[in-house]
């Protein structure tokens, strides 16, 4: 099982995930969805599109900024990562 945790709260965990450029991108439907809430950052990849970004929310009000993104209409070179989301910043992957 594959787990992204933040400061000890479970995010995610799945049998499998994508690999892409060193990330884990996990199935939305293994995501701990009470810690995910949307921002408004986007960023452009050229070869994979438009990412969208999640603040990740302890409860108590904690707030990890822009810590999960996902791309919600992939370039075809990136189809494999629809419906997944990635993390950095202090999420550790194990």
């Amino acid at each position: 099982m594959i787990e992204a945790k933040w400061q000890g709260v479970l995010l995610a965990s799945a049998e499998n995930t994508v690999r892409v450029e060193g990330n884990h991108y996990f199935p939305v439907e293994s995501l701990n969805r009470k810690y995910f809430r949307e921002s408004k950052t986007t960023t452009w990849c050229p070869w994979k599109g438009t990412a969208h970004y999640y603040d990740l929310v302890k409860e108590g009000g904690e707030v990890s900024k822009d810590a999960a993104w996902y791309y919600p209409n992939p370039k075809k070179a990136a189809e494999n990562i629809k419906n997944h989301v990635a993390f950095w910043k202090d999420v550790e992957i194990s």
